[in-house]
């Protein structure tokens, strides 16, 4: 491929332009360097005719004047883009009898002119080692581009987003009890990192200029207590089990998780610290904590489970299907249509139908005081006003025996009567065998077997009945009631009320007032405060 280029000649009166066609679809001849070419050198010309000529496209030599053709030497037009990174030369060939230039005079040239970086030698040789490329853009010097540095940024190992969507059941309803409320961490566990900013590469255009690339942004971590910066500044860790958020791009970590409420816009809680919760635990949902749980409102048909104390401050309405159940202590307003199981005591204005089990004591006091239906357990003690009503509510009250206890004893005494239901079928079949074996009866193989298997049956069982047997008399002695097992009644406890101390027991027939029963004798028996 060959551009048009043009020629200062001699022509039949005089000297002209000539004017020579591209080859190999080569760009056309460019008028506009035409003109700036003639008007350099001062020559005249009828630029109509000339332009004319140019259209047409199929060379030739236009008339410029009389006499000889100037001597000019092969000149350029040198072009630098506007932001200093790239330079182009575009040559003219020397008129008739015009020297050509040479390639060091024009990079002396290039040079006086402050293009000193970036120099393309090698694509000027291309024009200085043959003929000429004329009229055709030729790189001269290419600058060298900056690179840009790279931010730094924060990776954090949590959701930082805090909106809440419920998951799915497998019919496809939406699960409103179970929503991603929470981000929990555990201690030594990576919150955050930085990755660090990278500088960028300076550029240079063709003038030697340096051109710096933009500055890049670097990042600190921010963060709230129980969380420790490493060495290197770069990553961040609790110090704590809890739960970390961010907030106003500050991490926080707190072992207690504080929600409004639990209700379809939280969905159930299940945290491994402590839990507070400002209003009220909706009927069906759950919080489940490591911790305590504190809930300032009212829990409504709803379960809470805690590792440590549960304290609710407007009282627990069970609706017959609430549970409360805590390693520690249970402190609440009132109980009604409940199931309590705590480790601790249990301190409460009221008791109304529940079944409550106490790891210590169980307190109802207020302004109320009263237990009214269900059972309440204890080990050591029950203090409360009053018991029962005045419709001789059925209501049972238990002290002097870890509830624990009660519910091991009951559990062997289940499974005793059900290996002794085995034991006792099985035992009717091995008889049957071995009387018809008496008499005579054979037995194939399969039979014996199966004989055989009935018998390691037996044995199997009846050993698992010795253990279950001595285990049932061992919790049976540790029931003996507790010498400070006592049920206070500070005001009335009224007719149908059970009290069992220990392994014995009493049902009232009339009312007491301001006493308490203990055990005495082997008997329940009331005695003045």
């Amino acid at each position: 491929m060959q551009n048009g280029y043009f020629r200062l000649v001699n022509d039949f009166s005089g000297y002209g332009i000539a004017l020579y066609q591209p080859k190999d679809f080569g760009e056309e001849i460019r008028a506009d360097e035409v003109w700036k070419y003639l008007d350099g050198l001062k020559i005249n010309y009828d630029k109509k005719r000339l332009e004319a000529q140019i259209s047409f496209g199929e060379g030739g030599i236009v008339h410029l004047g009389s006499g000889e053709c100037p001597v000019c030497p092969e000149t350029y037009f040198l072009e630098v883009s506007e932001d200093g990174m790239m330079a182009t030369v575009r040559f003219i060939p020397p008129s008739e009898g015009g020297a050509r230039l040479e390639m060091n005079d024009f990079l002396r040239e290039i040079r006086n002119k402050k293009i000193v970086y970036g120099l393309q030698e090698k694509s000027l040789e291309e024009h200085f080692l043959s003929e000429g490329v004329y009229c055709t853009n030729i790189l001269v010097a290419k600058g060298k581009k900056s690179v840009q540095g790279q931010d730094a940024r924060i990776e954090y190992s949590f959701n930082t987003v805090s909106h809440k969507r419920p998951a799915h059941k497998e019919d496809g309803r939406v699960d409103y009890f179970n929503l991603t409320t929470i981000n929990q961490c555990r201690k030594g566990e990576v919150l955050a990192r930085i990755i660090p900013e990278q500088q960028g590469e300076a550029g240079c255009d063709v003038y030697g200029k340096a051109i710096k690339p933009r500055e890049v942004k670097r990042e600190t971590l921010k963060f709230g207590k129980n969380i420790e910066l490493s060495a290197d500044g770069l990553s961040i860790t609790s110090m704590v089990d809890g739960h970390v958020t961010l907030a106003d791009k500050k991490v926080v970590v707190s072992s207690v998780y504080q929600v409004k409420g639990v209700n379809v816009s939280t969905g159930n809680i299940n945290y491994d610290g402590s839990v507070e919760i400002a209003g009220n635990v909706d009927e069906n949902f759950e919080v489940k904590a490591g911790g305590n749980v504190v809930v300032n409102g009212l829990v409504e048909g709803a379960t809470i489970i805690a590792g440590g104390n549960i304290i609710i401050a407007k009282g627990m309405n069970g609706m017959g299907k609430g549970y409360l159940r805590a390693k520690g202590d249970i402190i609440v307003k009132f109980l009604e249509n409940s199931r309590i199981v705590t480790g601790g005591f249990v301190e409460t204005e009221a008791i109304l139908h529940c079944t409550v089990s106490a790891g210590s004591d169980v307190r109802v006091g207020g302004r109320k005081g009263i237990i009214l239906g269900g059972r309440v357990q204890a080990a050591n003690s029950i203090r409360v006003k009053s018991i029962g009503g005045s419709m001789s509510t059925a209501t049972t009250l238990e002290v002097g025996v870890e509830p624990l206890l009660i519910a091991q004893l009951e559990h062997v005494r289940t499974a005793i009567e059900e290996r002794t239901k085995t034991v006792n079928a099985a035992q009717v079949i091995y008889n049957n065998f071995l009387e018809k074996q008496k008499k005579g009866f054979q037995y194939n193989d399969g039979q014996l077997r199966y004989m055989r298997s009935v018998g390691s049956l037996i044995q199997e069982k009846n050993t698992e009945l010795e253990r279950l047997n001595a285990r049932r008399t061992a919790l049976e002695e540790m029931m003996e009631a507790r010498e400070e097992a006592e049920i206070v009644v500070e005001e009335q406890v009224h007719p149908n009320t059970t009290m069992i101390i220990g392994n014995v027991s009493r049902l009232l027939q009339q009312s007491y007032r301001y006493c308490k029963f203990v055990k005495e004798d082997g008997e329940v028996k009331m005695v003045p405060m």
